[in-house]
């Protein structure tokens, strides 16, 4: 504990003092934070006070991406593709070209087409393989009324999720500490539901029509996946956004689905609908992590993380 307590102390005056980095300093910089569990709004807070001097290619965002860094990162890594296309590439250390191994190529088709069928076969019936369960839920909501980045917590919710013959139900408990019975969906501010199968089951279910396309390998907690983006039009969506001043609206929505090389397990899914100029909120962005959990002595794939903006 006191080692892992000073490494963090000699990690932070570093990064603190350093504010342009190259491509090869962001990579180590992202690996350590991935490595320590650094929380994903310190990585991006540093990151926003940093200045990179070498160009940031899509190859490198998608690298970096796959080492599982968060969503407020990402954003800024996304920007940095853009922002530093006329700086210098970065150069490529020989040792590192010579150790870097063929790229591996994708499925082919006909490997797709069964990829994809099986992970469909595993998210309808998910629901199905979860036991009758209670856990607590915890969730932090933090809010940025400047617009400049200034993120602060605004409420800490505990919540009773029951799944009891496969339905979800929420039950708050207690709002930054104290008691209440207040009703989940009334709670005010951004909530999000539907963690435990049914936000997979909607994905690829019949109704949905997602369009399935191969986006890339990627590594995510150790594990290889196959990474394929989706995209549901407006007319099968059934996702949606709820604002006091612009009512409900249930728009298209776009993103990617990390399925697992081994298993066909899905562990990861990422959505970005697209919302109406009219509407009273003009962005969304989130990440939805499964993993294994025991629950009475057996091991299940459960909503390890959920994290909206």
């Amino acid at each position: 504990m006191t080692f892992r307590f000073v490494l963090l102390a000699v990690v932070s005056a570093v990064l603190t003092a350093q504010t342009r980095m190259s491509v090869d300093q962001l990579r180590s910089f992202l690996k350590s934070s991935v490595d320590l569990h650094q929380p994903d709004k310190n990585v991006a807070e540093f990151l926003k006070r940093s200045k990179l001097t070498q160009r940031l290619s899509a190859r490198e965002f998608e690298e970096f991406i796959a080492m599982g860094v968060g969503g407020k990162t990402i954003e800024i890594l996304r920007e940095w593709v853009t922002s530093t296309k006329d700086l210098p590439a970065a150069p490529a250390p020989a040792a590192v070209v010579k150790a870097v191994p063929k790229p591996i190529p994708p499925p082919s088709e006909e490997e797709q087409k069964k990829i994809l069928a099986e992970a469909t076969e595993y998210a309808l019936g998910y629901s199905k393989r979860l036991p009758d369960f209670i856990c607590m839920q915890v969730t932090r909501r933090y809010v940025d009324p400047s617009g400049l980045e200034f993120w602060r917590n605004t409420d800490t919710i505990t919540t009773r999720l029951s799944f009891f013959e496969q339905k979800e139900d929420y039950k708050v408990i207690t709002v930054n500490g104290r008691m209440t019975d207040i009703p989940y969906h009334q709670l005010g501010g951004t909530t999000s539901s539907g963690e435990f199968g049914s936000q997979m089951r909607d994905l690829f279910g019949k109704k949905a029509s997602a369009r399935f396309n191969w986006e890339r390998w990627a590594t995510l907690r150790g594990r290889r996946m196959h990474v394929f983006s989706y995209y549901v039009a407006q007319p099968n969506s059934e996702w949606s956004a709820y604002h006091e001043g612009s009512g409900r609206v249930v728009p298209a929505y776009r993103g990617n689905v990390f399925i697992d090389r081994e298993t066909t397990q899905v562990m990861r899914i990422t959505l970005e609908p697209e919302l109406p100029p009219s509407f009273g909120i003009q962005s969304v962005y989130s990440v939805l992590d499964y993993d294994y959990t025991e629950i009475s002595g057996s091991q299940y794939l459960v909503p390890l993380r959920a994290e909206v903006k």
